[in-house]
């Protein structure tokens, strides 16, 4: 039997494979790019097959992603989560108790710039709960927030985790824990206050400070901090976070089994062309076998044809524009190599020179076959012109002024893309 995670993971697939291919055409009922459902599964049964070919003993404990690590501390029963909040009503359990006293004494310590009596009234005031981290009965952690139903969205007023278990993915997997208790309450919007040193792991839990909620939301209701950014995280009904990380890196190993097989298909050799033996001069480039199947496509234009089936009209052109830009009165610093007697150190900074004179003597030579080489020269001209000389000297103004005339001429001669 096909696991259910599989089965929806492939359809996820499937779909993401559809979306990405009906963008790259026009026609938005053309199926001919869509990834069929067999495929994902064979991709599927890879990956599973390679795995279990994988003894456990062999494994690097260091190459386990860490959310893998704590996700399995989770289900081991080392380390547990627990949301509890003081009552003014009602008698509190003792282990809630030893909870509150511990998270007083981690918040007290990962949070210097907070007062020891604010922690406290804040963290056992009945409207604020704390999702606790506990490795092995101990509290080692927690978040302490506040909902607001009425305005849809939960503020956190604290989260640290103790110094010895940093770094470790406690506190991704901590955030990830009250996303979920939150959204089951039907909020999708958290709000937090962040110091400078919190704001990089915010914004690693997805936190933003462009804050998508109306002002008039939320103003007057949480509380406010000097020299702290606001932050603000939407949440996706349809995602459970404390599976996004390990769901996300499947779908990679899906997409990434599929690439591979898709290489093995196209990366063939194939028999060589024979037709050239029997004075075939030239072929189309779409007839070439293997080039369709790794995605090519015709996309040149009438110009580019041109370049091939045209040389001397080509470079009937290319002189046409360069007798136009010649006749310009701002043609005058292009008009032939710039004299080193002149400029001393001009060919110290210069490595590749360029001028109208050289690009006529290459044309004569029949050296400009394609378009592409002859704007790579009179490209090089300008920027060497724009490198070294000042924006403010006539030189400068005359490459700009020069350089538009020569694109629109391009333009004209149907030389340049409009």
């Amino acid at each position: 039997m096909v696991n259910v995670y599989w089965l929806l993971l492939g359809n996820l697939v499937t779909k993401m494979w559809n979306s990405s291919s009906k963008t790259t055409t026009s026609n938005a009922n053309n199926k001919e790019n869509d990834l069929p459902i067999e495929a994902v599964y064979r991709a599927i049964n890879a990956i599973k097959e390679s795995k279990a070919a994988i003894k456990p003993t062999l494994l690097n404990p260091l190459s386990v992603p860490q959310d893998e690590i704590v996700k399995a501390e989770e289900q081991k029963g080392i380390i547990e989560f627990h949301c509890i909040s003081n009552s003014l009503t009602k008698d509190v359990d003792k282990q809630t108790a030893i909870f509150l006293i511990a998270l007083q004494s981690v918040f007290g310590q990962q949070l210097p710039e907070m007062p020891p009596t604010y922690i406290t009234r804040l963290l056992y005031d009945p409207m604020h709960k704390t999702i606790v981290l506990a490795k092995k009965g101990q509290a080692i952690g927690g978040i302490c927030f506040r909902m607001f139903p009425t305005q849809g969205f939960t503020e956190i007023v604290f989260c640290a985790i103790s110094m010895p278990e940093q770094v470790k993915g406690y506190g991704s997997y901590l955030m990830n824990h009250l996303k979920d208790y939150i959204m089951q309450k039907g909020i999708q919007h958290l709000l937090a206050y962040a110091d400078c040193n919190a704001i990089g792991y915010f914004k690693k839990q997805g936190f933003s400070n462009n804050i998508r909620l109306a002002r008039p939301i939320y103003e007057g209701y949480i509380k406010e901090y000097d020299s702290a950014t606001l932050m603000h995280c939407e949440l996706h009904p349809g995602i459970v976070n404390t599976q996004i990380t390990s769901t996300i890196r499947q779908q990679k190993e899906v997409l990434n089994e599929l690439i591979a097989q898709r290489q093995k298909e196209v990366e063939r050799v194939r028999t060589g062309l024979t037709c050239f033996k029997h004075g075939v001069a030239a072929i189309p480039i779409a007839s070439i076998p293997g080039l369709k199947e790794i995605g090519w496509h015709p996309n040149f234009s009438a110009t580019r044809v041109e370049e091939r089936s045209n040389p001397a009209h080509l470079t009937g052109l290319f002189e046409a524009v360069l007798q136009a830009m010649r006749r310009q009165t701002t043609a005058w610093p292009f008009l032939s190599p710039v004299n080193p007697k002149d400029v001393p150190d001009y060919y110290v900074h210069i490595k590749y020179p360029m001028d109208l004179k050289t690009v006529g003597e290459r044309l004569e030579r029949g050296y400009y076959k394609t378009r592409r080489l002859f704007m790579a020269d009179m490209a090089r001209m300008f920027s060497n012109c724009r490198s070294f000389n000042a924006p403010n000297t006539d030189y400068y103004r005359c490459a700009t002024t020069l350089e538009r005339f020569y694109l629109n001429k391009m333009r004209q001669f149907g030389l340049l893309d409009k």
